[in-house]
């Protein structure tokens, strides 16, 4: 079993940045392809970011490219979400999640190839 913790989410204005975590515990997360999802309300989930095991290949939705990076310390367990230049459409819960597929070699966005999820950390962005 893994269980994941996000923190760092909070309420900021529009042009602030912010790092949210994932701390895992359980289980080392350095064989897993780690994902960042998001949930405003009244829309489905989607793909934030991801990140292969070794942190070798990343992905970001194009929503968010070239505003958030996401990276991973395997020493740590930790996988993080760098998010600058926040817009108030940034306004979700983010959640972390584990891809545990051993054969995993890149990064999937589809929330079905992650076997576990933390409950999520709310980050509000106003004007």
């Amino acid at each position: 079993q893994v269980q994941l913790g996000e923190s760092g989410g909070g309420f900021l204005q529009a042009g602030d940045s912010l790092r949210i975590s994932c701390a895992a515990s359980g289980r080392a997360l350095n064989t897993y392809a780690m994902g960042w999802f998001r949930q405003a309300p009244g829309k489905d989930r989607e793909f934030v970011a991801g990140i292969s095991w070794n942190g070798g290949i990343t992905s970001v939705s194009d929503s968010v490219k070239g505003r958030f990076t996401i990276s991973r310390d395997n020493a740590k367990n930790t996988v993080y979400l760098q998010m600058n230049s926040l817009k108030p459409e940034d306004t979700a819960v983010y959640y972390c999640a584990a891809d545990t597929y051993s054969g995993r070699t890149g990064v999937r966005g589809d929330g079905a190839s992650y076997e576990y999820w933390g409950r999520g950390t709310q980050v509000t962005v106003s004007l």
